[in-house]
């Protein structure tokens, strides 16, 4: 794999966490080859700095949700298949195709049939392990490998007869923010019963989140003050709801200190005894700070009927999933109730079994998602294998 010829990768990534990713690739082909890297594709300013010359604007693919599909389902066919032409067209080395399955894999699709020597390779495994997991063998004829951010997916694309899967990391369990949290976190901490508690309230970062989550977040709090506790409120937050939430939590007995700023967000992190959270990857990130939580959610009536259709998991939450136990309790729709989510955050409050358990767990988790390289170099190293394969010639 070294000479004086460029390696040439096509790239599609929408998301910036997408472009962050393939940045990390690029440069452990960069180190792995001695080559230089050429770029084709989609991605931003971080593949940008590294010479891509963009398709098209990849914020245009940023937002691959149901009802965006639809509405701008002729501009997006347009430019899936203007991506998949140009990749087949330039015969690189290998396609790497990042997250936003909704296009990205179309664009696998395309490009396999077009040309069927380029090898392929998608990163972030789609989530057929919680829903429609019809799609795992749907991607084998096109997908060559599977970079996973997830430990436990690797078994789940062979049990579904998904192409083969290598987990790579994921971007948290190294971040520098989550490390110190976890470090604060370990420190000794006063769970006397007459100490102010500090709870993290952290209801969603969409808009539709907040709203349905907020009013029994806030009843929540009056509970727990009505049962004697003395609490300090953090509220972490993102810019584009930080407006709706400070309008939502005017009415709170207790008000909340909003945080938009990302350090002190991790400082939040870093002092709390205990979370109140909508769920998401939020409670990856807490969990891999050591923070102990409660989860909810509340879904609209077309997403309620959908999830119930389709949703095959046994837990929603990442860190149960990881885990494989059940370590932090989850209550959805008609059983997000206020004085149940109290009395559980009561017992996370002090030195009880519920406490031990989730912070035990959250320390298993932290060694299930630990890898012994940095992500992108073992991800560099499918990648070469792939290239080495077809080069090889045994993919047909």
């Amino acid at each position: 794999m070294t000479g004086e010829k460029p390696l040439k990768i096509a790239i599609v990534a929408g998301e910036e966490s997408g472009d962050l990713l393939g940045a990390d690739i690029v440069r452990a082909l960069e180190n792995a080859t001695g080559r230089k890297i050429q770029l084709v594709g989609i991605g931003g300013r971080h593949l940008q700095e590294l010479g891509l010359t963009p398709l098209f604007d990849g914020s245009e693919i940023a937002l691959m949700g149901f009802s965006a599909v639809l509405r701008d389902l002729p501009r997006l066919m347009r430019r899936i298949s203007q991506t998949a032409a140009t990749v087949a067209a330039e015969r690189p080395d290998c396609l790497i195709t990042i997250d936003s399955p909704d296009f990205s894999l179309r664009v696998a699709k395309k490009v396999r049939a077009a040309a069927p020597a380029i090898p392929i390779v998608h990163y972030v495994c789609p989530s057929v392990w919680a829903w429609r997991p019809g799609r795992a063998v749907a991607m084998k004829p096109y997908v060559d490998h599977i970079l996973c951010i997830l430990p436990f997916e690797v078994k789940a694309l062979a049990r579904l007869g998904g192409p083969p899967g290598t987990y790579v990391g994921h971007r948290l369990a190294q971040d520098p923010g989550v490390l110190g949290a976890a470090k604060a976190q370990s420190l000794p901490r006063d769970l006397s019963e007459d100490r102010v508690k500090t709870l993290l309230v952290l209801p969603g970062s969409r808009r539709g989140e907040v709203r349905r989550l907020i009013e029994p977040f806030g009843k929540t709090v009056s509970v727990l003050r009505q049962r004697g506790h003395r609490l300090r409120l953090l509220l972490p937050t993102v810019p584009h709801v930080a407006d709706l939430v400070r309008t939502s939590v005017a009415t709170w007995d207790e008000k909340p200190e909003i945080i938009t700023d990302p350090d002190r967000k991790w400082q939040a992190f870093g002092k709390a005894d205990a979370a109140l959270i909508a769920s998401g990857t939020v409670s990856l990130e807490l969990a891999l700070s050591r923070v102990p939580m409660v989860s909810s959610y509340m879904l609209d009536p077309i997403a309620r009927h959908l999830a119930q259709r389709l949703v095959t998991t046994w837990s929603a939450l990442l860190p149960n999933l990881i885990a494989d136990r059940a370590l932090v309790p989850e209550f959805y729709d008609q059983y997000v109730r206020p004085e149940n989510l109290a009395r559980q955050l009561e017992a996370l409050f002090a030195d009880t079994g519920l406490r031990a358990w989730q912070i035990s767990g959250f320390a298993e988790i932290g060694r299930r998602m630990a890898t012994e390289r940095p992500s992108g170099e073992i991800a560099a190293g499918v990648v070469l294998g792939c290239i080495k394969k077809a080069v090889g010639g045994s993919r047909q």
